[in-house]
């Protein structure tokens, strides 16, 4: 699934390729993805102009000048692919709505791209989604803050969670910190080969609890402090990487992620631990029905 870096690299690509403009029409190919399609979707967004387009977590934002918010969340193996008016051009679209004419490149020939975005210039974007596993909804701006799949979320990685923060939530929890990291009330955007790769980094044992990481007092320990600094360390790197290349992972001009060449410890299993001075052997355990690679001797 598409993490945090990912979803910032999809939606730095789509705010260049799609802030500014207004949408002609939306074609969509089928009734729902994860959900139902909302009532009237393509007719309400249709006319509307793109003035923004933000992330929280993993879910993408999309402002409208009609103050409607347009939130789509790629799911497992979600992607959009730009085609420029030129490019257009290059593709027959006298086909019936209910076929793409894009299939050659977005790949499967065509048969999971649900949803295609026309815009008055020409230019169309398609999303393709095999597993079907992603989300849109459609919403006012003044709803924001009660929508639902938005209003459970923690705090972003960056600004201003800190240590503090994170020691606060910490606190009298007794699940395994690497578990604690995946809880998005914790904070958002950690996935699980980020948290993998930020705990080894941080020499911090996947199974210790996350109390442990608290002073009697409440205040964070410096284990906790590296932690929250590696958590931010990692995410920044895969962002200017690009995202993790995974199995299904494309930014919009359709190329993979390559921050997976550069992890030290996620997918290492029985191969050496790659820090200086370190002789131990990376270890896989499952923990909450997710893998999870550390390497014993110098993560405690």
């Amino acid at each position: 699934m598409p993490e945090l870096p990912e979803v910032e690299t999809v939606k730095t690509g789509l705010s260049k390729a799609w802030i500014g403009k207004t949408i002609d029409e939306i074609i969509l190919r089928r009734d729902n993805l994860r959900y139902p399609f909302p009532e009237n979707f393509a007719n309400r967004l249709a006319g509307q102009r793109i003035v923004d387009i933000r992330r929280r977590a993993k879910y993408m934002l999309i402002d409208t000048d009609g103050e409607l918010v347009f939130l789509s969340h790629l799911g497992m193996s979600g992607k959009y692919t730009i085609f420029s008016a030129e490019q257009v051009a290059d593709y027959d679209l006298s086909v019936p709505d209910e076929q793409s004419a894009f299939g050659t490149r977005t790949g499967f020939d065509g048969r999971h791209d649900h949803m295609e975005i026309r815009f008055t210039d020409g230019s169309i974007s398609v999303y393709t989604d095999p597993r079907r596993f992603g989300i849109v909804k459609l919403f006012h701006r003044a709803e924001e803050t009660v929508e639902p799949l938005l209003e459970v979320l923690g705090p972003e990685p960056f600004d201003e969670w800190n240590s503090t923060i994170a020691a606060a939530k910490c606190r009298g929890k007794r699940s395994p910190i690497k578990t604690t990291l995946l809880d998005q009330k914790f904070v958002v955007g950690v996935g699980n080969i980020y948290a993998c790769e930020a705990l080894h980094n941080a020499g911090i044992s996947p199974t210790k609890l996350a109390a442990k990481l608290v002073t009697k007092t409440g205040k964070p320990t410096k284990a906790l402090e590296n932690l929250v600094d590696e958590v931010k360390v990692v995410l920044n790197k895969a962002i200017a990487a690009g995202g993790s290349t995974l199995n299904d992972f494309a930014d919009v001009d359709g190329n993979l992620g390559y921050f997976s060449h550069h992890f030290t410890i996620y997918g290492r299993e029985d191969q050496p631990c790659l820090k200086a001075d370190c002789s131990g052997t990376v270890e896989r355990i499952v923990q909450s029905n997710r893998s999870t690679f550390w390497c014993p001797r110098c993560q405690k």
